[in-house]
């Protein structure tokens, strides 16, 4: 029963505390929200603050950084805001470990009390109140009846000391109402709750403005923080001789309250935006340095003199010296190195506080002056303008969008510029899809999205688009075509040389090999209808015919007509660039002479390549010689061997002296020849080290 009481006590102390510590909360509504598409959010709020309140606007933990790199507070009043106020990043431990209390879910109101010991309380009992210091707070044990040995329950007691030197007790269950007198322990005991209460959201943190004038102020606080993107969907509408585009945007509001009757924007764009880290607190490692330690100074033991000085006076002692006192020795030491003069002290801060540390009187935000109407329910539109490289949707009239839901919204509903396609690309089907080609004729950015696309009343399929801007077109496929069907023939021909190029000793050689694809199309159908036909864009390909009707930077287009029940053909022509180099030099006579007859080639090259050929010859020819020469020499030499072995042989057989002569005139005969042929490949060798030499000038000038 005690227990019951004291926590109902400590309950009401508490939530008193509470309230009056929120009694002076300023509301600050929100007024404008814009909503961007990557990521974030702007936020307006406008209200009153009076004199003595404290506006508080609460955020998520992750919103903080941008709340910090964002926010503007503007006083229309014409006053200045001298700064503001926000929840840290400490844990809970770590801020309410300075306080000189603490309390705990366990806590009594007693065991709080007796942590107060020395300040002044105040109580009000049925007699009146009483105002003392206080001594101490416990739980005792009681009995219910007096004649009864074991206690039954236990009840809170408080002695205070009275200003009139008495102590006394006081049951805490009798004592209506109490409070501290001291204003800076009341002061703590609301921080201490105001941090407690604030934790119970582990997420939520606050930002507070607070009033510094003695009358009301009117502010206005903007930001940006993470928000969910808004989506938009469209519906097209075909069949019609006016195709018309209804816009959807689809708006989620997870800010965790109420957006009544706000002035909502939608901005289609992606502008660069990041997440600073300013809201933890940052440290940076400093150096250590620290002066050298000076030791204890021990005593000074000086040795006994020599030789006695006598008459001699001591400089700078009384009369002696020339300054006259012992500050001249001192003045003598230091009269050399000028003192350095003292700091001089800090200047006083110029101007207001506010002008210092103040935000600036401009909102960095975007304007909501202007005033919102509302257009019916189902035909309500947003009105476009540009902003910059942005666009924004403005809802004519305020929306509300309660927390934890979301909305959709009309946004655009206009007459659009369309005509029904079939477009094929050839990857997985031989049907290609019904398709429309969209020109946005609106004046307005589309936002991209999904597309559901209805024709002649009836649902016809689903499409997805990206951003179009205003005069841009796109093509969109929202279904198959099942009445027209495609085959597809790919035909290669032979490699033609295209261009030949020579510069610095390199031959380059464009070449090509033609690709024809033929689409053989036939439409089932009773009506005619248009086709694309959508190629993909290859390296060292090129498209000979037809022209494309427009390309991409991954394909070409090519629009083909198809008549009601006909088989028709599309070729498409295309060739594959190859390209080759050679060293000219490395060249021999057969390949000059194929380069040279090429009808790609033009005429000062082909005069260029065929001088080159001549010559190629020339040298070709005479390394033959050369060679057949080199032959004969050798066979000369073997023969003159065989010779000499023969005339050794016979010089020791009588009589053979007639045939030793002839072999011996036929040996001379041999080595004349010999001689001549010997001259005659040391002329051919430097023969054709010329033509090489010219060769080589030849190719060097060559260029074309």
């Amino acid at each position: 029963m005690a227990n019951l009481l004291s926590n109902d006590s400590m309950r009401n102390f508490v939530v008193a505390i509470l309230i009056s510590n929120t009694l002076f909360a300023a509301e600050l509504p929100v007024n404008d929200v814009v909503l961007f598409k990557h990521g974030v959010g702007y936020f307006s709020r406008s209200g009153s603050l009076n004199a003595g309140e404290t506006i508080r606007l609460d955020f998520k933990a992750a919103e903080m950084n941008d709340v910090l790199k964002s926010l503007t507070v503007e006083d229309r009043s014409g006053g200045k805001i001298v700064g503001l106020r926000y929840d840290s990043s400490e844990t809970l431990e770590n801020k309410l470990g300075d306080y000189p209390f603490q309390i705990s879910n366990a806590l009594s109101l007693s065991g709080f009390l007796d942590q107060l010991k020395g300040a002044k309380l105040e109580i009000e009992l049925g007699s009146g109140k009483i105002t003392g210091t206080i001594i101490t707070a416990r739980i005792s044990p009681a009995r219910a009846n007096a004649n009864l040995p074991e206690p039954m329950f236990e009840q809170e007691q408080l002695v205070l000391l009275l200003d009139s030197g008495e102590l006394r007790s006081y049951n805490l269950a009798a004592i209506t109402s109490m409070r501290l007198t001291e204003p800076a322990l009341q002061a703590k005991l609301k921080d201490y709750l105001s941090t407690l209460a604030g934790a119970r959201s582990q997420d939520k943190r606050s930002v507070y403005i607070d009033s510094t004038n003695s009358g009301s102020r009117q502010i206005t606080a903007s930001y940006m923080v993470p928000t969910p993107i808004w989506k938009s969907s469209y519906r097209l509408i075909l069949g019609g001789q006016d195709p018309m585009l209804e816009g959807w945007a689809i708006v989620d509001n997870t800010s965790g309250e109420d957006w009544t009757n706000v002035r909502l924007s939608l901005i289609s764009g992606r502008p660069i935006s990041f997440i600073s880290p300013l809201y933890e607190p940052r440290y940076r490692q400093r150096q250590t340095a620290e002066l050298p330690d000076d030791g204890a100074q021990g005593p000074v033991v000086y040795e006994g003199a020599m030789d006695a000085l006598k008459n001699r006076p001591a400089a700078g002692l009384g009369g002696g010296s020339p300054g006259g006192s012992a500050g001249g020795v001192l003045g003598g030491i230091v009269g050399g190195v000028p003192s350095a003069a003292p700091p001089p002290p800090p200047a006083p801060i110029n101007g207001r506080l506010g002008e210092q540390m103040g935000l600036s009187d401009k909102v960095d935000g975007l304007p909501r002056e202007s005033s919102y109407e509302m257009l019916s329910v189902v035909a309500d539109v947003a009105q476009g303008q540009a902003l910059g490289e942005l666009f924004e949707y403005k809802f004519d009239r305020p929306v509300t969008v309660r927390k934890n839901e979301s909305a959709m919204l009309p946004f655009l509903q206009q007459k659009i510029t369309s005509r029904k396609l079939l477009i094929y690309t050839g990857q997985s089907s031989s049907h290609p899809l019904n398709s429309a080609e969209l020109t946005n004729t609106t004046g307005k950015t589309l936002d991209g999205g999904p597309i559901t696309v209805y024709d002649a009343n009836n649902y016809a399929g689903e499409a997805l688009v990206e951003t179009v801007k205003a005069g841009d077109k796109r093509l969109i496929s929202y279904g198959v075509d099942l009445g027209t069907r495609i085959t597809t023939k790919i035909e290669s021909g032979e490699q033609v040389v295209r261009e030949v190029h020579a510069n610095r000793g390199t031959l380059r050689i464009s070449s090509a090999i033609e690709s024809t694809t033929t689409y053989t199309i036939r439409n089932v159908d009773k009506n005619a209808k248009t086709l694309i036909v959508e190629t993909p864009i290859r390296s060292n390909f090129k498209v000979l015919a037809p022209k494309p009707s427009e390309s991409t930077p991954s394909a070409y287009r090519f629009e083909v007509k198809l008549s009601p029940d006909s088989e028709s053909k599309f070729v498409l022509k295309e060739e594959r660039a190859l390209f080759d180099g050679q060293s000219i030099s490395n060249l021999n006579p057969d390949m000059l002479l194929l380069y040279s007859q090429n009808k790609a080639i033009p005429a000062a090259a082909k005069r260029a390549l065929t001088e080159l050929l001549d010559k190629k010859r020339q040298v070709a020819a005479t390394a033959s010689e050369i060679q057949q020469t080199d032959t004969d020499v050798n066979e000369l030499v073997n023969d003159q061997e065989r010779l000499r072995r023969n005339i050794q042989s016979l010089n020791q057989v009588n009589g053979q002296g007639e045939q030793v002569q002839k072999y011996a005139r036929t040996l001379a005969d041999q080595e004349a020849r010999l001689t001549g042929l010997r001259d005659r490949l040391s002329a051919l060798r430097k023969q054709k080290s010329a033509q090489e030499t010219e060769a080589l000038g030849m190719i060097e000038r060559m260029d074309f």
